[in-house]
Parts: C-alpha cells; structure tokens; sequence
C-alpha cells in the first residue's frame, strides 16, 4: 500500500516539476502516466480507482490510501468543461494520470476553495483499477455485475485483514498483550489504582485511525488540527463512557475493563470486534482500527446502578 501511494505521489511530483502537463478540455491539463490498452471510460461506466487528492502546496485533501481501499464511483456528465469527469474519460482500466482541475471553476459549480491554498488548481493522481462498462446492459444487469465485484473486493479484504494487522505491528515493532477475543494493545504509560468495573464511567481522551496512520476521530483538539479533522462546532474534551455494558464497540468497551487511571495504550481493535463485516458510513468493512488512549479518571458505579 505504501509503495503504491509513494509510486503514485512521486510520478505526480516528477512530472509536475518538469511541467509535461498537456492541455485537456476548458482548463483541465493532465499527464497520463500509464496507458493501458482498452475502451475509455464512459458515462455510466462502474470504476474502482485509487486517488490522491491534493492542493498545489502539496497538501493532501483527500486519499484512497487512508483505507487501503479503492474509492468507487460511477462516470458522471462533467459539471462544468475540464473537471475530473474528463480527466476520467479519458482513461481505461489500469490506466494512471495527474489531473490539474481549475479551482475557480469548480468554486463556481458550488466547491468551495480549500481555505490552505493560493494556487489556481487543484491535483488529482488517479490509478483507475477496475472498470465495468454499462454498455447496452439494463439496470439489473449492470447493478447485478456491480454487487458481485463488490462482494469480492469485501471477501478479498476479509481474507487480507490479518497480514495487515500483523504488517502494522511489525513495522512499528509492537509487542502487544493480545486477549482471548483477539484485541491486542500496548501500554505506552501505565497509570495505577483499581480498574474500571462494569457499570463504571471511563472519562478518557482518545485518537481513533485507521492503520495507515489516517485519524477519523479525536477528542484532543491539539490532534483535530495536525490531522486537519478539526471542527469548530464540537467540544474537544476528554469523554465518559460506561464500562463493560455494550455502550461501544466491543473491541473498545473490552479495553475500557483492562486500564487504570493515569495510563496511556495504543489499542489494535480487529474488525469483528469494531465495525465488522458491514462497516458504517466512514469506515469500510473489514477495517482494523487503532485507538490511542489515556485513561483521565475511573468513576465509580453507586450502588445498585450496575445493570
């Protein structure tokens, strides 16, 4: 996965600082990388494509790569001449390029500048992986080759979930505790006094990522903001949650019973004790997740309030 994003990353860079972009529809300039043989894409068409999605400055808006997982979509009519549309039309599967996409352009259609640059356009590097071409097929047919890629791609993730999580350990040489239910976790800082208790409020600040480093939640504001996650309109503080009584995950509720107050852990969450086989809206199925914690404070239950 890294390999990918670097080989994709750098081909972006190196082409851009030799200025071979070529002049695409409106003001879409592009650099095609790899060009594989085969029927462009088309309206309609189904792709899986790995993207980079960055501003001028080189600062990343957006990546595939946070999921080691392709984004998919399908081929739209252009919104406006020269946004990413073309540039996708103009590739076939296996295909790789560098889109420039015009920022006034698409500020016009609605979407907004990023408010961290001043160039005039922004990056798109696109690895298309798979196409499937609507062609004269009807909506059963074409939704019905669509699902059974999908439920592939979820097998393939299913049977890959486990090498991962042990790439990720090795490459940051983890030693972790790992419990009967499969959790593993680190102890970074270990804090002292009694465990929480079932029924017992856990108040804890906590950094939720993916393995690849990408943070999805965090309740440290100082963290939201390297990560470029902050939002203004929620409170960064440390959170309360009851013990052992289903209120999370069951990877996380399972590690809230293991900590005394005061200690910081990495824990390493696989996904049958997260999200599972159907994942939620921002973390797909089959997806490991990491948290970084650090117990604040144990409340303990009063009496007779433990279910």
């Amino acid at each position: 996965m890294k390999k990918n994003l670097i080989v994709l990353g750098f081909a972006a860079l190196a082409f851009a600082g030799c200025k071979q972009f070529k002049e695409g529809p409106g003001d879409l300039q592009y650099i095609i990388h790899e060009d594989k043989s085969g029927n462009a894409v088309k309206e309609g068409d189904f792709m899986a494509i790995k993207f980079i999605q960055k501003t001028e400055e080189d600062s990343v808006l957006a990546s595939s790569f946070d999921f080691d997982r392709p984004t998919f979509l399908v081929q739209q009519k252009p919104v406006f001449k020269g946004d990413i549309y073309d540039g996708l039309a103009m590739l076939s599967e296996g295909d790789s390029a560098t889109f420039k996409v015009n920022l006034d352009s698409m500020a016009a259609k609605g979407m907004p500048k990023p408010a961290n640059t001043k160039g005039k356009y922004m990056l798109f590097t696109i690895k298309v992986d798979k196409v499937i071409p609507k062609g004269n097929m009807n909506d059963s047919l074409f939704q019905g080759k669509i699902d059974q890629f999908l439920k592939a791609e979820i097998e393939k993730a299913k049977g890959e979930e486990a090498g991962k999580i042990g790439g990720y350990i090795k490459s940051k040489d983890l030693k972790p505790t790992v419990t009967a239910s499969g959790l593993q976790y680190i102890i970074t800082k270990q804090g002292s006094g009694p465990k929480a208790a079932i029924g017992d409020t856990v108040k804890l600040d906590y950094t939720g990522m993916f393995l690849s480093g990408k943070v999805f939640d965090t309740s440290v504001q100082s963290v939201a903001q390297k990560a470029g996650t902050f939002n203004a309109g929620r409170p960064y503080e440390p959170m309360k949650v009851p013990a052992g009584v289903n209120s999370t995950i069951p990877g996380f509720d399972e590690a809230l019973l293991l900590f005394p107050k005061g200690t910081k852990a990495t824990i390493i969450i696989p996904s049958k004790l997260a999200y599972g086989e159907q994942g939620n809206q921002a973390i797909p199925p089959y997806m490991p997740i990491v948290f970084d914690v650090e117990i604040v404070d144990i409340i303990k239950a009063k009496p007779g309030s433990v279910p």
